[in-house]
C-alpha cells in the first residue's frame, strides 16, 4: 500500500497552533517524517511551533521552490508506503505556492491525497467580506509598477462588473499602502473594496467600504501586515 500525501495548512502568523488548527491536523503533522515545503526555514519554524516529537534535524525536508518538477524521490517514498507532508509558508498548500505540481504527480501515481483542515487567507477574507462567494477569482500578486498596477486593477474591476464576481489578490506587505491608494484612485467610487489584514491573529482587521469611502482613510496602518485585497464592482 502506498503512503499518503498530506496537505498541511500552515499558520498565518505568530499564534498558538491550537487556536487555529484542529487536533487531527496537529496529530498528523507531528507524525510525518518526510516533507515537501515552499521554504525550509519557514517549515522548520512551523514544525518547532507545533512540537514535533523527533528532532527537526532528523526530518527529511525537500525545498519545492528549488525543484522544477516534483522530485522522483518523493514519489518513490510514497510508493514505498511512507507518508509525505506538503507545507506552504502560510495557509493552505497548493494555493499560491509550488505544492500543486507534487499533488498532480501524486494523483498520476495513484497516491492518496489528503487535504487537512486549517486556515486559508483567501477563504477567510472572502467569508468576512460580504462579497459574492458564488463567483470569485484569486489573482495572486498584481504588477509592481504603478502604471501596470493601475491598469490591472481597472481590468479586474471590468471583469467583476461583466461577470458579477469578486476579485481577490495579495500584495507584498510593505506595499499595502501604495496598493490601497491606487485602489481608491483608479476604481469607480461605487466599487466595494475590502482589506483583510493579520487574519487569525489578535491584530486581525477586516474593513470593507466603497472606493469613495476609503479615500479619507490613511492606508499607512496596513503597511507591513499580511493582507488580502478584495473588490467587487458596484
Amino acid at each position: 500500500m502506498s503512503g499518503r500525501l498530506f496537505l498541511v495548512p500552515n499558520l498565518l502568523g505568530i499564534v498558538p497552533p491550537e487556536a487555529v488548527l484542529p487536533q487531527r491536523t496537529l496529530d498528523v503533522a507531528r507524525a510525518i517524517e518526510h516533507w515537501a515545503v515552499e521554504t525550509p526555514k519557514a517549515a522548520r519554524a512551523f514544525l518547532k511551533t507545533i512540537g514535533v516529537p523527533r528532532p527537526i534535524a532528523e526530518l527529511s525536508i525537500v525545498d519545492l521552490a528549488k525543484t522544477p518538477d516534483p522530485p522522483a524521490t518523493l514519489l518513490d517514498l510514497l510508493r514505498a508506503g511512507h507518508d509525505v507532508g506538503v507545507l506552504s509558508d502560510a495557509g493552505c498548500p497548493g494555493i499560491a505556492d509550488p505544492g500543486a505540481r507534487l499533488v498532480a504527480s501524486a494523483h498520476g501515481a495513484d497516491v492518496r491525497v489528503v487535504p487537512l483542515v486549517g486556515p486559508s487567507a483567501v477563504l477567510l477574507a472572502l467569508m468576512a467580506s460580504g462579497m459574492d462567494g458564488q463567483r470569485f477569482a484569486f489573482h495572486g500578486y498584481l504588477p509592481v509598477r504603478a502604471d501596470a498596477r493601475a491598469d490591472a486593477l481597472r481590468t479586474l474591476e471590468q471583469r467583476s462588473r461583466a461577470e458579477t464576481r469578486t476579485e481577490l489578490f495579495i500584495e507584498t506587505p510593505y506595499r499595502n499602502a501604495a496598493m490601497l491608494r491606487t485602489l481608491t484612485t483608479v476604481l469607480r467610487g461605487t466599487t466595494r473594496v475590502c482589506v483583510a489584514a493579520d487574519l487569525t491573529l489578535d491584530s486581525e482587521t477586516i474593513e470593507c467600504r466603497t472606493a469613495a469611502q476609503w479615500r479619507p482613510h490613511d492606508p499607512a496602518r496596513f503597511d507591513k501586515r499580511p493582507a488580502m485585497f478584495l473588490l467587487q464592482a458596484g
